[in-house]
Order: C-alpha cells, then sequence, then structure tokens
C-alpha cells in the first residue's frame, strides 16, 4: 500500500494541544504522510484563546492548490474555519476533490473560546455538510448544527440521522461530555453503531476531537471501511488520552503519538511468538493437547485494548501425526476469540498478556491442581442471555467471571460446553515461553532438540 496522503485544512495551536499540531501527530501515528493549509494562527494555552488571526482568503486558497496540484490526497480533513467567507472558499476549493473529505466542525476551544464565528455556522451546514464523507460533531456541535440541544443517546441516534440528511454522507455525534459510561455514536447513512468504552480520569483531554477527525481520515485514506476506521481511530484517541501530557494549568495535551509505544514492541513479540511455537513443534505427543476445534495461542501487545493488538495464530495450531504445527505465521488480529481471553486476562493484571486454547481433560485438571496451580471454572449455563446473543462474547465473560471470584488470574480456566460448544480449556501467562513451559509441565513432557 503506497503512503497515505491526508491533507489538512485547520487552525493552528500555539500550545500544541490541538488544531494542526494534534492532526500532524495523529496522521503520522497511523503511518500516513499529513500536508497542511493553515486558517488561522491562535494565541492559546491549555486554558485559554487569547486571539486568533486569520489568514488572508488568497493565501488559503494558494496553499490548497500549491498541495494539491503536486501532491495531490487520499482524504481531507477540516478543522477550524472561522468565518462563513473561509467556509464557502474550502467548500468550493473541496467540490472537485474526489477523495474521501472528513468534517470535524470545531466551534469552541477546549478553554471555552470561541473559534467559529456564530454567523458562520449557516455556512457550515449549507456548504460544507454536503462535502462530508464523515461528520464529525461533538453534543455541542451537533446541537448547533441543529438548533436544537443533543443531551442522550436516543437524541444522539436522532441527530445523526437528521445531519446525513443535511448532506454528510456519515456522522459520527461524540459522546464524550455524555454523564456516566461516555459512548460514539455512528450513522453511516444506512444503520446505526454505538461504539463505548469506560471514562479515563484524566484533565488532560486537549485535542481530542482533532485527533480523532484526523485518525478517521489517515483511515479512510489507506482503505479502512468506515465502521471499523472509527474503531481503530477512538482506540488511537483513548491511548492518546491515556498518556495525556501534564503540561500547563489547565487540560493538557493528549498525546497521540503514545500510539506507537505497542507498534515498536510488534517485532520482538513477533519473534517470541514465533520462538514459542517452533519450540511447541519439537515435542512429541502433545497432538492430544489441542481440542477438535485446533488450538490457539495469543499474545497481547503491551497495553492491548482491542483484538487488532493480540498476535494469535493464522489459521490455528494443528497436528502432524504426534507434533503440533502451526497452519500459518502469527500474526495480530488472526483469532477474536482468543484475543478475548488474552484482553480480559489484561485488564485485571496487564502483565499477563499470553493465552493457550486446549482440549479439555479432567486429568489435565487435576495436574494442575496437583502441581499447586489456580485453577478456575465457568459454566455457560450461567451466561446472560444478553452475552449469549452477542457472537464470541462467552469467552470474554467467561475469563472475566473466573477472575472475579478468584480475586487475580489464574493459571488455567476450563468450562464443560454445552450443547453444540466443545469442552475446553485456556492456559494463561504472562508471555509465550511461559505458556509453553507451563504446557510442557501440565504435559508432563520434555523437549527435544
Amino acid at each position: 500500500m503506497s503512503l497515505a496522503r491526508v491533507l489538512i485544512i485547520a487552525g493552528s495551536d500555539s500550545g500544541g494541544g490541538a488544531g494542526l499540531q494534534a492532526d500532524l501527530k495523529a496522521v503520522a501515528a497511523l503511518g500516513g504522510h499529513a500536508m497542511t493549509v493553515v486558517t488561522a494562527l491562535t494565541a492559546q494555552n491549555t486554558r485559554e484563546v487569547r486571539a486568533v488571526y486569520p489568514v488572508p482568503l488568497e493565501c488559503v486558497r494558494q496553499q490548497f492548490q500549491a498541495v494539491s496540484e503536486d501532491m495531490g490526497q487520499d482524504a481531507v480533513k477540516t478543522g477550524m474555519l472561522h468565518s462563513a467567507e473561509l467556509v464557502e472558499l474550502v467548500a468550493g476549493l473541496l467540490e472537485n476533490v474526489s477523495a474521501p473529505v472528513v468534517v470535524d466542525p470545531v466551534m469552541k476551544a477546549k478553554g471555552g473560546g470561541r473559534l467559529l464565528a456564530r454567523e458562520a455556522v449557516e455556512a457550515v451546514r449549507r456548504h460544507l455538510l454536503p462535502r462530508a464523507a464523515l461528520l464529525t460533531p461533538n453534543l455541542d456541535e451537533a446541537g448547533e448544527l441543529l438548533g436544537r440541544p443533543v443531551r442522550d443517546r436516543a437524541e444522539m441516534e436522532e441527530a445523526a440521522r437528521d445531519l446525513a440528511g443535511l448532506g454528510a454522507t456519515a456522522v459520527l455525534v461524540k459522546g464524550g461530555h455524555l454523564p456516566g459510561q461516555p459512548g460514539d455514536v455512528l450513522f453511516d447513512g444506512h444503520e446505526l453503531h454505538f461504539f463505548q468504552a469506560p471514562r479515563l480520569d484524566t484533565p488532560h483531554t486537549h485535542g481530542t476531537g482533532c485527533t480523532l477527525a484526523s485518525a478517521c481520515a489517515t483511515l479512510l485514506a489507506q482503505g479502512w471501511d468506515l465502521a471499523p476506521a472509527v474503531q481503530r481511530a477512538r482506540l488511537l484517541v483513548r491511548r492518546a488520552i491515556a498518556g495525556g501530557l501534564a503540561l500547563g494549568s489547565g487540560h493538557g495535551p493528549v498525546n497521540a503519538l503514545a500510539d506507537l509505544a505497542p507498534c515498536l514492541e510488534l517485532g520482538p513479540c513477533l519473534e517470541q511468538m514465533q520462538q514459542a511455537l517452533d519450540r511447541l513443534e519439537c515435542v512429541p505427543g502433545l497432538a492430544g493437547v489441542i481440542p477438535e476445534v485446533r488450538g490457539q495461542l495469543g499474545f497481547g501487545l503491551p497495553g492491548a485494548a482491542a483484538a487488532e493488538e493480540v498476535i494469535a495464530v493464522a489459521g490455528r495450531i494443528t497436528h502432524i501425526g504426534d507434533r503440533l504445527k502451526a497452519a500459518g505465521p502469527p500474526r495480530l488480529g488472526a483469532s477474536r476469540h482468543v484475543a478475548k481471553i488474552v484482553l480480559a486476562a489484561m485488564a485485571h493484571d496487564p502483565t499477563q498478556r499470553a493465552a493457550m486454547a486446549l482440549r479439555f481433560d479432567e486429568k489435565l485438571i487435576a495436574r494442575a491442581r496437583e502441581l499447586g496451580w489456580s485453577v478456575g471454572e465457568f459454566s455457560r449455563a450461567d451466561e446472560p442471555a444478553p452475552v449469549k446473543a452477542r457472537e464470541g462474547s462467552t469467552l470474554e465473560w467467561g475469563t472475566r467471571q473466573v477472575i472475579q471470584q478468584l480475586g487475580r488470574v489464574p493459571d488455567l480456566i476450563f468450562d464443560r460446553g454445552e450443547m453444540g460448544k466443545e469442552p475446553v480449556m485456556r492456559l494463561l501467562a504472562r508471555d509465550p515461553e511461559e505458556i509453553v513451559a507451563k504446557l510442557l509441565r501440565l504435559a508432563g513432557k520434555e523437549e527435544t532438540s
């Protein structure tokens, strides 16, 4: 895939928290190349916007044409467009752009300063929304665009549909300011999607909107489908908030580059996985430990929060004769099932990053207890109906149930299955090497060269 080119049309934040500065970091964090059209210079910090200095319209036009004519773009993201005249100019410039346009209708800074003139809201509604492949308003911005308050999930869903009715192809209404657990509503033009994650307790959230919109633009430029792109962008933002910088005395900036840390670990983690698989394949007599549905080994990147950040074996683990054999190489996102176990364990103890699915065997369970291991069981009969109705949710629920009962991540978790579901054991450990060591000890096997 060629390098994704993302054209950012937005204002500069002198504090480096939002605006172009946040956009550049988000695009870079996802492996894209950002180009910029500067619409305004602001004098702001973590507390306030002291002044806004608009860039002359002709300068905006020249920047856009210079970049577009020579470098092109695979996606465009618009941010701070302070006046109606600027909104109309940018909408006109985008008229012949075929790349997806992500419109972040920035109206206020985190500190409350006005960044979009009130008289420009109508220009955004009339001229910019019809250009948007994705519109990303927060609750207040959605409310201003529609002329009514947006206060809860039901109103967010209605707002997303109505904003699409004004011309946007898709709309993501951000609910970060909702009371309780925040969530975002995406209307993709056909159906609604709801994304939710626990709130992170931190004041350092300056730049979240810019980061999310630019991340979405980058992923769309890379060819992602819309809903997965939004989900991945939200993950980047969550990491950016978790890694927020305690700078200044107000709302510190989020850190989109915090998302790079797991990427730096990918190579070593893949190597660890491959070494563990090589060890397993050298031991005779292990074919009997894998389930009928075949085995799987998962290993989460440090801080993993999604299945795409858990390494597993492509095609699962099978056997040739009496020896185990990986059907494919280890890679990210290869198994959502084992990823759910890994993520549930990591949510309780971030050091417990590996899991392996094994054939159910009462003798091995007894052996684990003889070894003094922590062993836990869950019953699918106790699974709540809403959980059972969600494909692939049983393993996450069961793992969490056992961890809650024991107060720790155990060495072994098992369930006895049910009609149509094979009973399976799951071995848990810090890394693949420890998984191998535990499995060999459990099975009473020795390695051979």
